[in-house]
């Protein structure tokens, strides 16, 4: 119990000091000097300075000195002293006797005796004689009495909880001021969700007990309190004040605020200094912090210390992190050690962490276990796992059901899923709903998808007019279009079908050099109809003998019209037999035109060889 001595506010800014054998200092002999003033006149029947000699040597714990003092000055009639006297009989364990006199200063008009006698009756079960002399206190402008009056009223759901908390945030009390600022954060993010209880969404007030609550945390924090130092580095973090954001963690971190020394080192480490991210992390883990733990064992895993991370995300299990045998599940599965692998993904799937349970599932399937992994895909998915939900629609499309795939995909792209929403765009095309499925690529194509980006394009390209081309195609368009810029990103991302359509679409604007190019790199990464086109767009600008290059490899990996050129090529040399042979092997690739045509020059060399 403080002493809330009513006159003796003196002595509520800190302790007495016992003397070292030094020097004392100057508010030293200052105190000893009042110590002894009130002393004398105490001995000469002040009664107020009994009573605040009393605290005096309350405040020091002399229970013994004390007592006497303010005994006396109680007996005539100081409410202080009944306080500090109830106090001191609590200290010793009398509480009863402490409440008769607590109840004697309440009834004097004491805000300190009233708040003590509230939570005496508090303590024992006593809720309306609590609230009755806590409303006493607090409606005196007493902030303990204000802070214990709401957090009884909190506690049976009174609504008017929150008007006596702000009022003792407003009187200073350090914890109010925490708990109205997490009261105001969590209804700001309840109203920008839409999920508090009026319904709706209501971004301008949420922000504004955003705002709200920032400045309690700020008070708070500036009155020593590690958890809203804590919480205040959280919002400047976010809002991408760094250094200031740095401060208020090193302040709560150094107060022995865990979750505080971990952010430190994360900011610490996001600022390249990972060695002072280390330091912090290892005092959070040291205190029990489970993240920090874990940072700690990622650390030394990129070091290549598999050993000491190992230890580290054992430690962060231990803590209740079960992040710590997600993680340690990686790392044994990266060793190649896959039955411990397994081990731990169950260990932290089995705990509800949905990433464990998605690579659980994972890696059931990849040892042929299908009907095993399909569960915990399931469950996954259904906690959030967006991979999960993915890997679901690829096990149901494997099995031929198309629709259930179908249905996981959309789950997985309505969250985000880049591939997934490819795979719905091409459903959506077989199915001839062209707008959903335009709709779908481009999400795919936006978030990075190459084939994505490319059947976009395709989609794009379909729908221009058509024009008379060439076969390298020749166009009067010489502006690009989206379908073209589509192919182009897809093109940049090393989409080989792609680079082909982008070089044709060069060619088609007269650009020879930006064909070339594309071609070239479409049939370097092994493009077979990249081969061909290079080797047309040679063949036309005089550079035959290179041209029959890529012909050939064209034709090697497939291409029927390659080798059809190729024997015109070869033909025209006078290299009959050559030329048959690739006439041949025309004939086999097709397609039904080409076959034909290398039919007839077939027959034709064979004439002449036989002639």
């Amino acid at each position: 119990m403080d002493v809330m001595g009513d006159k003796a506010t003196l002595f509520e800014t800190g302790r007495f000091v016992q003397s070292s054998g030094e020097e004392p200092t100057h508010d030293e002999a200052a105190e000893a000097a009042e110590e002894a003033r009130h002393r004398l006149q105490a001995e000469a029947g002040d009664v107020e300075s009994m009573s605040v000699l009393g605290a005096m040597l309350l405040r020091r714990g002399d229970l013994d000195g004390a007592e006497p003092r303010l005994r006396a000055a109680t007996a005539a009639g100081d409410r202080a002293a009944a306080n500090n006297l109830g106090v001191l009989l609590h200290q010793r364990g009398y509480p009863e006797e402490a409440a008769g006199w607590w109840r004697i200063a309440a009834v004097a008009g004491s805000a300190a005796a009233a708040h003590a006698l509230g939570r005496h009756h508090r303590e024992r079960g006593d809720e309306p004689a609590a609230e009755y002399w806590l409303r006493q206190s607090a409606e005196q402008g007493h902030a303990l009495g204000a802070y214990a009056l709401a957090d009884l009223l909190e506690h049976r759901g009174d609504p008017d909880a929150g008007q006596w908390m702000r009022a003792a945030a407003e009187r200073g009390h350090r914890e109010a001021a925490y708990r109205l600022a997490r009261a105001l954060d969590r209804r700001a993010v309840a109203r920008e969700e839409g999920t508090e209880p009026d319904g709706g969404v209501d971004t301008e007030t949420g922000a504004a007990e955003a705002a709200e609550a920032e400045q309690w945390y700020r008070q708070a924090a500036a009155r020593g309190h590690r958890r809203a130092a804590l919480h205040l580095g959280a919002i400047l973090e976010k809002r991408g004040e760094l250094k200031e954001a740095g401060r208020w963690y090193l302040t709560s971190a150094k107060d022995g605020e865990a979750r505080a020394a971990c952010a430190l080192g994360f900011l610490l480490r996001d600022a390249g200094d990972t060695e002072s991210a280390a330091v912090w992390w290892l005092r959070a883990a040291q205190d029990g912090d489970g993240n920090a733990a874990n940072a700690l064992g990622a650390l030394h895993a990129e070091r290549g210390e598999t050993q000491t991370a190992e230890r580290w995300y054992r430690a962060a299990m231990d803590a209740g992190d079960d992040n710590g045998a997600y993680n340690l599940a990686l790392l044994c599965a990266e060793q190649g050690r896959t039955a411990q692998a397994e081990q731990w993904y169950r260990r932290a799937a089995y705990a509800g962490h949905r990433e464990a349970a998605n690579a659980l599932a994972v890696l059931l399937l990849q040892v042929g276990d299908t009907s095993g992994a399909e569960p915990w895909f399931s469950k996954a998915a259904e906690a959030g796992s967006v991979d999960a939900a993915f890997n679901l629609g690829i096990l149901y499309a494997g099995r031929g059901e198309d629709r259930v795939a179908l249905h996981c995909y959309e789950r997985a792209a309505a969250a985000g899923h880049t591939e997934a929403a490819l795979q719905v765009g091409i459903a959506r095309l077989r199915e001839g709903d062209e707008a959903a499925a335009e709709r779908h690529l481009r999400c795919a194509a936006g978030g990075g998808s190459a084939e994505a980006a490319y059947r976009l394009a395709a989609v794009l390209d379909a729908r221009r007019p058509a024009v008379s081309e060439h076969e390298l195609g020749e166009s009067s368009l010489n502006v690009k279009t989206e379908c073209e810029e589509w192919y182009e990103r897809a093109a940049t991302q090393g989409h080989r079908r792609a680079q082909v359509r982008v070089g044709m679409l060069a060619a088609a604007r007269g650009d020879v050099v930006e064909a070339a190019r594309w071609y070239r790199t479409a049939a370097e990464a092994g493009s077979r109809n990249g081969a061909f086109n290079l080797g047309l767009l040679l063949a036309r600008e005089g550079s035959e003998p290179e041209a029959a290059v890529w012909w050939e490899r064209a034709a090697d990996a497939g291409h029927g019209r390659a080798a059809l050129r190729l024997a015109l090529v070869y033909a025209r040399r006078g290299e009959l037999a050559v030329g048959q042979r690739w006439a041949d092997r025309a004939v086999a690739l097709g397609p039904a035109e080409v076959t034909e045509r290398a039919g007839r020059l077939r027959d034709a060399l064979r004439e002449e060889l036989s002639a």
